[in-house]
């Protein structure tokens, strides 16, 4: 049996090590039914960010692959590869100390190596779905708010502010800088239109609705998603977050649009009971791992 070679290590990835790890998730994905990899990973991937683990095969091409960003990361093993020690070795790379990982998709192959490798299942991230075919209810705003779409050059700061203290307890959303901002104005997907901004009569933002659109692939239809929703704590209206939602969803409906999607943490109560009352139901399922301090 080929036994796992020496784990790599670097901060940025040359553009022939970026086509090898997408081509590498690509080939976990036709293998296991689920992308292996987050859009913020592959954004880094792409652009730079983080730290790179790289396990080379006996072959010489690529076996295993992991993303750290602080004390959390995701990691994904050629199918092909699999049962050689690849993903261990990776997890060593990583080093001692706390550390969590995101399986995509809630698979026992996943549960039973984290469970062997010390990890314990700690976040249960869903994502829902709803068919965009079935009407929609009345989008009703607060007295005195108003929609308008996103503003690239002029309104990323107010946006920010808002977002950082709309999750200022998320532990990935609420921390985006500019430059993650910047990456995804960058992205081929991005439409300010679909980028909504609830504002009051001074044009302060008070709530946020991004939607982005996934292009069809292969035999699967184009897609929208709730990418981000949020509302201002400081500012809160009632009725704002759903009237948002609402609103987001339409613009997606008149895109021709078929069906939506949106992740959102199981423990987030009031968001599901949000989402269940405008027909989004389970689709799959991603887990957080933790190996304790």
């Amino acid at each position: 049996m080929t036994m796992a070679q020496p784990v790599r290590s670097v901060d940025r990835l040359s553009a022939s090590e970026v086509e090898d790890v997408l081509s590498l998730a690509t080939s976990a994905e036709q293998a296991d039914g689920v992308y292996p990899l987050s859009e913020d990973v592959v954004l880094q991937v792409r652009h730079g960010g983080g730290v790179h683990l790289l396990a080379p095969g006996g072959d010489g091409a690529l076996a295993g692959y992991a993303h750290l960003g602080g004390e959390s990361g995701e990691l994904v093993v050629r199918p092909a590869a699999r049962r050689r020690g690849h993903g261990t070795a990776l997890l060593q790379a990583a080093g001692d100390g706390p550390l969590s990982f995101w399986a995509h998709g809630d698979e026992p192959g996943a549960r039973a190596f984290a469970e062997r490798n010390g990890f314990e299942r700690v976040r249960v991230l869903w994502q829902m779905r709803r068919p965009l075919t079935d009407p929609l209810p009345p989008d009703r705003f607060p007295e005195g708010v108003s929609v308008r779409g996103f503003r690239p050059g002029h309104d990323e700061k107010a946006w920010l502010d808002v977002n950082s203290r709309a999750f200022a307890h998320h532990p990935e959303q609420g921390r985006w800088t500019e430059h993650d901002l910047a990456m995804r104005e960058a992205e081929p997907w991005f439409d300010p239109a679909g980028f909504l901004l609830a504002v009051d009569i001074a044009d302060t933002v008070l709530g946020f609705h991004w939607t982005k659109v996934h292009p069809a692939a292969g035999d699967q239809p184009a897609i929208g998603e709730i990418y981000v929703l949020g509302v201002d704590p400081g500012g809160h209206r009632k009725g704002l977050g759903s009237a948002l939602s609402i609103a987001g969803l339409r613009h997606l409906q008149d895109q021709g649009l078929t069906a939506a999607l949106l992740y959102v943490d199981e423990s987030n109560s009031a968001a599901v009971a949000l989402y269940r009352r405008l027909g989004f139901e389970i689709y799959s399922t991603d887990v957080a791992y933790q190996r304790p301090a």
